[in-house]
């Protein structure tokens, strides 16, 4: 695992009720059985996908990334891949990995994250 990769299972794992999962031999970082995160490093790349509502169309904008598959970008689903050693705008993808988590965790739950954090 990756500097990168092990600082965006820690973040991810840093919000209430966050759970890792290993489905398809990839990461699924969930909320209360709910995935917000998946992400995927191998030698030679690593791939994330994440369901965005306010950035999805700056999110698409970025050349690397594009809709997820499997039918899931028509739900605001993004996913982007990185050559290894390529630059990550990883501030920019902790702020997207904080929104999923938003959009996905239940209300109760994402409204005592956000009052926390004000």
């Amino acid at each position: 695992m990756s500097s990168v990769e092990a600082d965006i299972r820690s973040f991810a794992l840093s919000f209430p009720n966050s759970t890792e999962d290993f489905p398809w031999g990839e990461s699924a970082f969930k909320v209360k059985g709910k995935t917000f995160l998946f992400m995927h490093g191998s030698p030679e790349k690593l791939s994330m996908s994440l369901k965005l509502v306010a950035s999805h169309a700056d999110a698409m904008a970025r050349p690397e990334v594009k809709p997820t598959g499997y039918n899931l970008g028509k739900s605001g689903w993004v996913s982007a891949s990185y050559a290894t050693g390529a630059e990550l705008p990883l501030e920019l993808w902790k702020a997207w990995i904080e929104e999923s988590w938003l959009t996905v965790a239940p209300k109760r739950l994402s409204a005592a994250h956000r009052a926390q954090k004000s």
